[in-house]
């Protein structure tokens, strides 16, 4: 720490820890504030709109906070040395991978600015005094500050040495080469092919493999991405480390793999998610069916859904109808009415019914039931829908199937 670092009053030391024990538990709110800050700028798009990445990004500015805070409890109004704890390091090695590194660094900026209009609302809620005041807020402003600039340098440096390492190894060429053909940049079939040890001609299935939570080890990845290609049937698999928390799987197969072969093998890995895109053909589906599953990764972070695992086939409706997340409350509300929270068993008999085009005793046999069983639940189910199910068969079947796999 700097001798020239200035000295604080018993007095404003004291205010200094108990507004630190107060931002040492922040508010829900001032966290969501603090996080939609942290990814809301254009240069951190890419960032906000990958679910490994954006989680990754909240994870380190909830550290930061609170690394901050909790030495500010211990030593108040002191130089607080710069973190680079687990998840700081973690998030920066994710950004390097994917060549984000230095927009990545605008999270720890912004975030700043929140913190600072926040810890100002504490500062006035522990004194109204002006001379208290005044020596509190000047000392907070160098410490933020200094923390972030501290914090921000020790990380590049580390994203320096991290880039370096990428460069030496085959991990960076394939991911580099993969970069390209997604963003359909010029880059020749066979030279492509040479530097993935994978065939672009012919079928391909992508999927993306991944923790929301950052928990999982990356054998169990690996693992979760080999029962990917066992369910596939395909004889190999091309993969490419996207970050800690991810991996994205090419197979050379025109098959999707079904869901229900998946259950089994994620059954002992709560945390890792798998989403499988559109088969496609030749480079044009190679990208494609990527782009599918990532739209299928993002729709089960943005729903927070419990679903382990989802084909873009399968949930294409669903993603469309919640890109826009702030009208998918309005959505369900002016479609479903009371039918939204209703029994379980109501809804479900709803969706069959619509699925097997109106047919009761179908529906009966399908869910295992006595016909008079389903007439009895759609009866209930017009009482608590806005409008008669005849009436709006396709919003009602649309808006549950978003229910289905939200969280």
């Amino acid at each position: 720490m700097s001798d020239d670092w200035p000295r604080l009053s018993a007095r404003t030391r004291e205010l200094f820890r108990r507004g630190a024990e107060v931002a040492l538990d922040p508010r829900a709110d001032w966290i969501e504030e603090l996080h939609a800050a942290a990814l809301g700028t254009d240069r951190m798009r890419p960032v906000a709109e990958d679910p490994v990445l954006a989680a990754a990004t909240r994870r380190a500015n909830l550290a930061n906070l609170l690394h901050w805070a909790a030495a500010n409890v211990q030593d108040p109004g002191r130089r607080v040395p710069a973190n680079l704890g687990p998840e700081v390091l973690g998030a920066s090695r994710d950004l390097v991978r994917r060549g984000l590194d230095q927009s990545g660094l605008d999270a720890y900026r912004t975030a700043q600015g929140v913190a600072w209009r926040r810890w100002m609302e504490i500062c006035f809620e522990l004194t109204g005094d002006p001379a208290e005041l005044r020596e509190l807020l000047d000392v907070s402003a160098l410490s933020i500050t200094t923390f972030i600039d501290d914090t921000v340098a020790a990380v590049s440096e580390r994203m320096a040495a991290e880039r370096a390492e990428l460069t030496r190894g085959g991990h960076a060429e394939r991911r580099a080469t993969v970069t390209l053909l997604l963003e359909g940049a010029p880059i020749g079939r066979a030279r492509a092919e040479a530097q993935l040890g994978y065939g672009l001609t012919g079928p391909h299935t992508a999927a993306v493999v991944w923790t929301g939570s950052g928990s999982a080890a990356p054998d169990q990845l690996e693992a979760a991405a080999e029962a990917v290609t066992r369910a596939a049937g395909a004889p190999r698999r091309l993969t490419v480390v996207a970050s800690a928390a991810a991996l994205w799987v090419w197979l050379p197969v025109a098959g999707a793999p079904r869901v229900a072969d998946l259950a089994a093998p994620l059954a002992g890995t709560p945390d890792v998610r798998v989403a499988v895109g559109r088969p496609g053909r030749d480079v044009e589906g190679f990208r494609r069916s990527h782009l599918d599953a990532a739209t299928t990764q993002r729709m089960l972070a943005r729903l927070t859904s419990p679903q382990q695992a989802a084909r873009y086939e399968d949930v294409q409706l669903v993603a469309l109808l919640t890109a826009e997340p702030t009208a998918v409350d309005e959505f369900l509300a002016d479609t479903l009415g009371g039918l939204r929270s209703a029994d379980p068993d109501v809804q479900r008999t709803v969706r069959t019914y619509v699925q097997e085009l109106g047919n009761a005793s179908r529906t009966a046999e399908v869910l295992w039931t006595h016909r008079n069983t389903v007439l009895r639940r759609l009866a209930r189910a017009d009482e608590l829908l806005p409008r008669p199910l005849a009436d709006n068969v396709l919003g009602v079947a649309a808006a549950l199937e978003v229910l289905r796999w939200r969280g």
